[in-house]
């Protein structure tokens, strides 16, 4: 796993952002910081300790998409205490039948993962934007980290206080999602659009 500040001006809010699958900066870039240090973890193909020191700041704030929410969690016991943790298009069950992306779907993709079809899944993730423009890795990288976030399993799941969900997602459908936020009694923001959400806002404040 990597890490990479966004931004850090000894602001005394932080946002902790763990990407989804594939992605890095680039997915964010454009999104104004404001009053925020925002720390991002991405590239899941190994998963190593957490050594920053949080304590620091006075208002803290996780923010995970795709699958990130389920990777954040393997981060319990820094993460969970912090004061608001919100869950975009994603669930703590990502590969599941009721809950997230079919298994089937998710087996046929690690097996059939070419240029392709990491094409594909980035056309599907958000509208009017370059097919390549996310694609920075290689594949073998994107591949192997399809492998080993199917292997994420945590002994502990966060508590997120609030989920939202795209209602055209087209990675993880929105009703496995709301099955699965409603059924922990969570706060779902519903809102129009596709698997990222970012192109429709403007800055990091707009998620909190």
């Amino acid at each position: 796993m990597k890490s990479k500040w966004l931004n850090n001006q000894n602001n005394e809010n932080i946002i902790v952002f763990f990407n989804g699958w594939g992605m890095d900066e680039k997915i964010v870039e454009h999104l104004l910081y404001g009053n925020y240090d925002v720390l991002m973890f991405y590239d899941y193909r190994t998963f190593e300790e957490i050594k920053f020191d949080f304590s620091k700041y006075k208002n803290k704030y996780l923010i995970a998409w795709s699958m990130g929410v389920i990777v954040s969690s393997l981060y319990y016991e820094i993460f969970n205490g912090f004061d608001k943790k919100i869950a975009i298009n994603g669930t703590l069950k990502p590969i599941n039948d009721e809950y997230g992306i079919p298994v089937l779907i998710y087996n046929l993709m690690i097996e059939n993962f070419n240029e392709i079809s990491s094409e594909k899944f980035v056309k599907k993730i958000s509208s009017g934007n370059n097919t390549k423009e996310y694609c920075t890795r290689s594949m073998t990288d994107l591949k192997e980290e399809l492998i080993n976030i199917k292997n994420v399993n945590p002994t502990r799941l966060i508590e997120f206080d609030k989920a939202i969900v795209s209602l055209k997602d087209r990675i993880m459908p929105a009703k496995n999602q709301i099955k699965y936020w409603t059924q922990q009694n969570i706060e779902v923001e519903k809102k129009e659009g596709l698997h990222s959400i970012f192109d429709q806002i403007t800055n990091w404040g707009n998620l909190i």
